[in-house]
């Protein structure tokens, strides 16, 4: 009998073990709810510092070629060596500031908002006709004043990403077919463009616009047959309008252009003086430069050369070596981009990523190819490079979301 009380005891001391042991495992709601957010932070990438480093390296090299290149410039307008880069160095600290705000905000509040923020980029657009706000500068009216200058084209572009790729995020949207999937995203790009070429004679924007259109287009999965279709429906109309408007385009300023650049030392003191100047510019660098400072296109012969002509500049004092470091630098921040878009967790971070590094590769590639005169002059700026205030602040800006996309990134 107290052999049996023994047992029993024993066996509630081994029960109330057992007890103790599974009530110490079963987990609370909220303990389980700390599991799955440790588990997810430790799934997830950290900030991409090496995309944070080639950046900060594009935007020091961009401000000391600015004061290389707009010395003599300045000078002679202003009175003072330094005016433009302090002006560029100003807005490289607005830009390094909203880079490092807007990285910490979700990207995914942009997606919730995207014909807002398409609405807003094509509205924009019609700024520079507001008396007092709009400015004309060199021939065109591109900019408006709101105490400093801003170019809303470059708004544009960066809201276009935004609503393209808030679009074909969207599920409400069919994008199976023609129409939804290639057609309506064209005609979404094809209306800022429009009043880009319209209202401020803006056609290298234009250009931008639908190469990175096409881009994001390709990427969201839309069948290459509709796309080579309407190519060619383009291809035709393109030639239908050259038919109609052969006189007003032979007359104009971007025909000048297109015959310089096909023969650019048949006018070398004319149209092609811009682009003659860079290829001296250019030659003169050899291999390794003339040194940094030491350029002599900058005084003067190259105009405005701190501006869409800085690579020329760059070349004759640094040299091939120089080139070729700089294009790696923007290699690497294209790969960079790359990875994120291909690693974030969902198809409207992925199509953002994809369209602000297109829209930098191609202003580069477009940049150095009409500065070496592998294409006509477009008048496209070389990013973090050339000078410009907005363009700088919104590149940087579209670079804080590249960011926040990759703290945001899941692990591969």
């Amino acid at each position: 009998m107290q052999k049996s009380r023994r047992v029993n005891s024993r066996n509630r001391k081994d029960i109330n073990h057992s007890a103790s042991s599974i009530s110490r495992n079963i987990q609370t709601p909220r303990e389980v709810s700390k599991v799955t957010k440790i588990a997810e932070i430790n799934g997830r990438k950290k900030i991409d510092m090496t995309l944070i480093i080639v950046v900060l390296m594009l935007v020091a090299l961009g401000i000391i070629m600015v004061l290389s290149a707009s010395a003599p410039s300045a000078l002679a307008d202003y009175g003072n060596s330094y005016h433009y880069v302090i002006t560029q160095g100003i807005a490289a600290i607005l830009g390094l500031i909203a880079m490092i705000v807007i990285s910490k905000v979700d990207y995914r509040i942009y997606q919730k908002f995207y014909w807002w923020v398409y609405l807003f980029s094509v509205l924009i657009i019609f700024s520079v006709l507001i008396p007092g706000v709009g400015m004309e500068v060199s021939g065109a009216r591109r900019w408006i004043k709101l105490g400093f200058q801003i170019q809303p084209s470059e708004i544009t572009k960066i809201g276009l990403i935004i609503s393209l790729a808030g679009y074909f995020s969207d599920k409400k949207n069919k994008l199976d077919g023609f129409m939804g999937g290639c057609f309506i995203p064209l005609i979404m790009a094809a209306l800022p463009i429009f009043l880009l070429y319209k209202i401020q004679n803006h056609l290298s924007a234009g250009i931008i616009i639908a190469i990175v259109t096409v881009i994001i287009i390709i990427i969201s999965g839309c069948k290459l047959k509709y796309l080579f279709s309407l190519a060619g429906i383009g291809a035709v109309g393109a030639a239908g309008i050259l038919m109609l408007l052969k006189d007003k385009l032979t007359s104009s300023f971007r025909s000048d252009r297109i015959l310089a650049w096909l023969n650019p030392w048949e006018d070398t003191s004319g149209t092609s003086y811009q682009t003659v100047q860079g290829l001296y510019a250019i030659g003169s660098g050899g291999l390794f430069g003339v040194g940094l400072g030491e350029s002599k296109q900058k005084y003067l012969y190259i105009p405005e050369a701190h501006n869409d002509f800085i690579f020329a500049i760059l070349a004759e004092e640094l040299g091939f070596v120089g080139c070729l470091l700089v294009i790696l630098l923007f290699a690497v921040l294209v790969v960079r981009g790359v990875v994120i878009a291909i690693r974030s967790e969902d198809t409207f971070g992925s199509l953002v990523a994809i369209g602000i590094t297109a829209l930098i590769a191609v202003q580069v590639i477009l940049n150095i190819a009409v500065v070496t005169n592998t294409i006509p002059n477009t008048g496209i700026s070389l990013p973090f490079l050339s000078y410009g205030g907005s363009s700088l602040i919104i590149l940087l800006a579209s670079i804080g979301v590249l960011l926040n996309i990759s703290r945001s990134a899941k692990k591969i």
